[in-house]
């Protein structure tokens, strides 16, 4: 009995066992480009470098936003007053969300509680609760000319916003929902970039050459400390990752420029062609996405080379860029 049973374990463990299961690679995240003047979203595979195919969404999506649990993006329809929900990976419409009015720019605040838009058309900012699926309107403020872009602190208490058309950054607390201060700005400020210690905000001035900068550490109103040249035209922030540097894509220089927002100064200078908008950065750290407003393509610039290594034709006036595998957005 005890030979018969050493044999067969022998004559067992002389077989080949079979090797465990390899786990799949997961394909890359799809970029997403907004085609503000087309209605629709143009897919692109980041390794052929293709656009694989355009999801029509509403009239004008400029900007998006990825929800809290990271199981959608949602793109903002400003003209179509919706938001349209986009798996990140699959690139399936999930559902439509109407009666948004003039979602320009959206954002969600740290702690998950709060859902912000602009009203860049109609004048208005709106506070939303957000309860993990939907959006409730909880206060509709009225503001000054063309609200543009939002910034929210770390600690979820405050909401700044620019006034593009009367040169103004406003302050919002969240908890009240009601302004806090405003302040006057330089000429047509769009994107704002708040530093992690929140205690400084940079303003991209498109009508003006460069960056302004405000200190917001204190209880009373923002005060300008610096005004950081970059080129003409600077518009949108997208940090580099490495929680020191920032860039800004100046639309009328045609260039990007690299901001130390610890020192506040420019250290490095990328193309940025036809138009520069808004921008993401690849999970390595190495490549720009880069919206080329008024060439109608989606540029892809190498870090490293500072070189412009490809360009894909997506729709008319794209805007926002963004895919699921970025770099950390401080």
């Amino acid at each position: 009995m005890g030979l018969a049973f050493f044999g067969l374990a022998s004559a067992m463990s002389s077989n080949p066992q079979p090797a465990p299961p390899v786990p799949v690679a997961q394909a890359p995240a799809p970029i997403f480009v907004l085609n503000s003047l087309d209605g629709n979203v143009s897919v692109i595979d980041p390794v052929s470098w293709t656009e694989t195919k355009r999801i029509p969404t509403g009239k004008e999506p400029h900007h998006l936003y990825l929800t809290p649990d990271e199981k959608s993006v949602i793109v903002a329809n400003a003209l179509s007053d919706s938001l349209t929900f986009i798996d990140p990976r699959t690139a399936e419409v999930q559902r439509v969300i109407p009666g948004i009015l003039d979602p320009y720019h959206l954002r969600f605040s740290p702690d998950m509680k709060w859902f912000v838009t602009v009203a860049n058309r109609l004048n208005h900012i709106d506070i939303y609760k957000w309860d993990g699926q939907n959006p409730t309107l909880v206060k509709r403020i009225l503001s000054s000319k063309t609200p543009s872009h939002l910034w929210i602190d770390s600690k979820s208490t405050t909401v700044w916003t620019t006034m593009q058309d009367s040169n103004e950054l406003v302050a919002i607390d969240l908890a009240t929902q009601t302004i806090k201060w405003r302040v006057k700005t330089g000429p047509m400020p769009a994107d704002v970039f708040g530093t992690p210690d929140d205690k400084f905000l940079l303003v991209g001035l498109t009508g003006g050459d460069g960056v302004e900068i405000f200190d917001v550490s204190g209880n009373g109103p923002a005060k300008k400390v610096k005004h950081l040249k970059t080129g003409k035209g600077a518009h949108a922030f997208r940090a580099v990752g490495d929680k020191q540097h920032v860039l800004v894509s100046n639309r009328v220089a045609n260039n990007i420029s690299k901001i130390d927002y610890k020192n506040f100064t420019v250290v490095d200078q990328y193309p940025g062609p036809s138009g520069p908008d808004c921008m993401d950065i690849t999970s390595d750290g190495k490549t720009i996405l880069l919206a080329s407003r008024w060439a109608q393509k989606l540029s892809v610039i190498d870090m490293t080379t500072r070189q412009v290594v490809r360009q894909i034709k997506v729709g008319k006036s794209p805007h926002g860029v963004w895919t699921l595998d970025h770099a950390p957005r401080q």
